[in-house]
């Protein structure tokens, strides 16, 4: 199987030149095609691994986010919501009626974003490692991201792809802060909000993440998980409406590479497959 995108390049989308590429064949299955989106500071090789696997029986999009990775910044504000917004032209640039988005960390409150502002577009939602509320985080996630400075990218892969489009010098810093404001600010959708989006929804996130296990079960009953007649009976008769994932012993960024362990709980949501459960009663 190849490791190489089928297509990429940029594209102009809202003002920005906007990187992507593309796994497999849009509109050659009847399957959606997933639209990953990576977390902050991070492109689209960070989800190498991620899409490629996806590209077994899917088709994979992939796109770096303003300032991120092979799209330049602009002097626009940054917004979970502008994100979005990007997110849904590309895929309408795409001609892609409709696709299952799963984001990480940032890519995941942009995944929210794009099902709350854009549904017709959004099939199924995939949500790791990420929030809907600031409150979501552990506080000190927030004093981290408070000391954070162009600095601590000197010399990393970040820094040096953004100076391979953009060599001015203090354009870095000012896309680092810029960063911190949108990330620190967060986003603040109300519970009546995550209620209404249409797309069913996975999350997922590591018992040692950044984000609180008890947010990320306010999500998953918030999108409808739970059920009652499962619980009475110790089955599931059909694929349930939201899915959660916790991982043990596992970090914000550790779960970032855990493609081989999530992907196939993520396809089978995607499929709506149910859980098999074993017969222990039969004589």
């Amino acid at each position: 199987m190849s490791t190489k995108p089928s297509r990429n390049g940029h594209l102009s989308i809202n003002g920005l030149s906007l990187y992507h590429e593309v796994y497999g064949e849009l509109g050659g299955s009847p399957t959606s095609p997933l639209l990953l989106i990576p977390g902050a500071f991070m492109a689209t090789d960070s989800m190498r691994s991620w899409a490629t696997a996806f590209a077994r029986d899917r088709a994979v999009i992939v796109f770096d986010q303003q300032g991120h990775g092979r799209t330049p910044d602009v002097p626009r504000a940054m917004s979970y919501e502008q994100f979005a917004d990007d997110a849904a032209a590309l895929l309408r640039a795409l001609e892609v009626e409709r696709a299952d988005v799963m984001g990480y960390s940032q890519g995941g409150g942009v995944a929210l974003q794009l099902a709350l502002r854009h549904p017709e577009l959004v099939d199924k939602l995939v949500s790791m490692s990420a929030t809907y509320r600031k409150d979501g985080w552990y506080p000190s996630v927030m004093e981290a991201l408070e000391g954070l400075s162009a600095t601590a990218f000197a010399g990393s892969p970040v820094e040096k792809a953004f100076r391979e489009h953009t060599p001015d010098a203090t354009a870095f810093d000012t896309y680092v802060e810029k960063m911190k404001v949108l990330n620190i600010g967060d986003q603040d959708i109300s519970d009546a909000q995550m209620r209404s989006i249409s797309a069913k929804t996975m999350v997922i996130v590591g018992d040692a993440d950044g984000v609180r296990p008890e947010h990320a079960l306010a999500m998953f009953e918030l999108r409808g998980g739970g059920d009652v007649d499962a619980a009475a009976s110790g089955m599931l008769q059909s694929a349930p409406a939201a899915r959660l994932v916790i991982l043990p012993a596992m970090s914000h960024v550790g779960i970032s590479g855990e493609s081989a362990v999530l992907v196939p709980m993520v396809s089978a949501f995607l499929d709506d497959v149910t859980p098999t459960t074993p017969d222990l009663f039969s004589s």
